[in-house]
């Protein structure tokens, strides 16, 4: 066997013709990958300092979750959502909204978090009708902000993947743009945070009255901004001001925290985060996925507002279509294991002290480090932003890919972590000619990470950062 053979790749992902590294299994309580290179053999264990991308919320392949999959495939024949119901669905809507203290009253499981966008789309849709109020069709949302990779959910969202697919996305004009929230570059000095707060709400409000306000559907906006922008958090009130601008004017208010949720962030949700959540209850409607299934199935799913679930009810009591894989049983039946022992076991508190002790090491460890210009996010989703200049906040060449750089060296420390370009926005040319400003790393690693999970996490990005500073300046 050639060493082309061994290497060519059947699946049309990543690069095409070549298969790269290969993950062959998990080690030591699954927080640890083994990658093979297919035309060697070689094998090398890397700590998971991102969960894939911020989707493990247990260790990889927990035995106590895989060792029940037969028994749960066994007890989990399909349904189609259209003509029957499952229990495993029911059992796992009750138990989240139970944990939503009252702010949701039904859940509907999709597969991904780009498939809950784009039914959330629709079902903002199908509310207005209901109420008889059919010129709503226009979906807010912001720049730099990610929202699936689908048609509908790279509309609504921005960013360097967007561009080339831009002839082929729902128009400009169907989804407005309010302006990032990046507290780093867009909270002026002498600026207090109420009046950052409210800046950055005149400036949603005047997207509203730009665009009509009576054909506005919805809001939907990142709890705390993902990958794209590297983990920034909103101002305090800045959610709770948000959302009562929709409902000024009639719009629907929606979260998303399918990368930043379910604990992520240090609390069962995002939005109930007291530095930075609501205090008015939560949103008419939620995504999440990612860390609600662990990475073990493909799940996701939306929540909905009594408000919600009220117009349907008093409406057509009906929704208008459903997918395949809506509400699997025996997804959802793995979800909802996930879920009681992330519960049981005060994982999400874990991930609050964890994620506390490494936002404040990074910040401590990295305070003299040139090119570490910030160090942001919640729980143990946490970004450090590079830079060439700290006092200017200067960003480094796009040439350089400062963001992509940083991922190698700390993969070659043996920590997997996500870098990352195009933090401060993007120039396209054309075609696939994407310019990408700005460079991060990202982590979010799962929910059992321990203090010396988070030490060998915390050298190999300081070792890192401090190198290349010595290389680039």
């Amino acid at each position: 066997m050639t060493i082309e053979t061994k290497t060519k790749s059947y699946v049309f992902q990543k690069k095409i013709s070549e298969k790269g590294l290969i993950c062959v299994g998990a080690k030591n309580d699954g927080m640890y990958l083994v990658l093979e290179d297919p035309a060697t053999g070689e094998q090398k264990v890397v700590l998971d300092g991102v969960s894939g991308a911020a989707v493990c919320s247990l260790g990889h392949t927990d035995p106590e979750i895989t060792s029940q999959f037969s028994k749960w495939a066994s007890e989990s024949p399909y349904t189609f959502g259209a003509y029957y119901g499952n229990n495993s669905a029911e059992d796992l809507g009750e138990f989240m909204c139970n944990r939503s203290n009252g702010a949701f009253e039904s859940c509907l499981w999709t597969q991904s978090g780009s498939e809950a966008t784009e039914n959330a789309i629709k079902l903002m849709r199908q509310y207005h009708l209901e109420r008889g109020d059919g010129k709503r069709y226009k979906i807010i949302s912001r720049l730099q902000s990610y929202h699936g990779f689908t048609i509908g959910a790279l509309s609504v969202g921005d960013g360097t993947r967007k561009p080339p697919f831009k002839p082929i996305l729902l128009s400009d004009e169907q989804t407005p743009k309010m302006p990032q929230l990046y507290p780093y570059r867009d909270w002026k000095e002498g600026m207090t945070e109420e009046e950052y707060t409210n800046h950055l709400l005149e400036q949603a409000e005047k997207v509203f009255i730009d665009n009509d306000p009576s054909t506005i559907s919805g809001v939907i906006v990142e709890t705390v901004g993902g990958s794209t922008i590297g983990t920034p958090t909103p101002p305090k009130g800045y959610l709770d001001g948000l959302k009562a601008l929709c409902h000024k004017y009639g719009a629907l208010f929606m979260l998303d925290e399918v990368m930043c949720g379910l604990g992520r962030c240090g609390y069962d949700f995002t939005w109930m985060h007291p530095e930075f959540g609501l205090t008015t209850g939560g949103p008419d409607l939620l995504s999440v996925g990612k860390t609600i299934g662990s990475g073990f199935v493909t799940l996701a799913g939306l929540f909905f507002s009594p408000k919600f679930c009220k117009t349907f009810n008093e409406g057509t009591g009906y929704i208008m279509g459903g997918q395949t894989y809506h509400s699997h049983a025996f997804t959802c039946r793995v979800g909802l294991a996930v879920q009681q022992k992330i519960v049981r076991d005060n994982l999400v508190e874990n991930v609050r002290v964890v994620g506390g002790y490494m936002k404040e090491q990074l910040k401590e460890q990295l305070k003299d480090c040139k090119i570490a210009g910030d160090v942001r996010g919640a729980g143990n989703f946490l970004s450090v932003e590079a830079v060439k200049d700290k006092a200017t906040k200067e960003s480094f060449d796009p040439k350089l890919a400062v963001g992509p750089t940083l991922h190698k060296r700390i993969f070659d420390k043996g920590v997997i972590v996500m870098g990352a370009n195009g933090t401060t926005g993007y120039e396209y040319q054309g075609l696939t000619d994407v310019t990408c400003f700005g460079d991060h790393v990202t982590m979010g690693p799962a929910f059992t990470t321990t203090k010396e999970h988070a030490d060998i996490i915390i050298k190999a990005v300081v070792e890192a950062f401090y190198e290349l500073e010595k290389e680039l300046l």
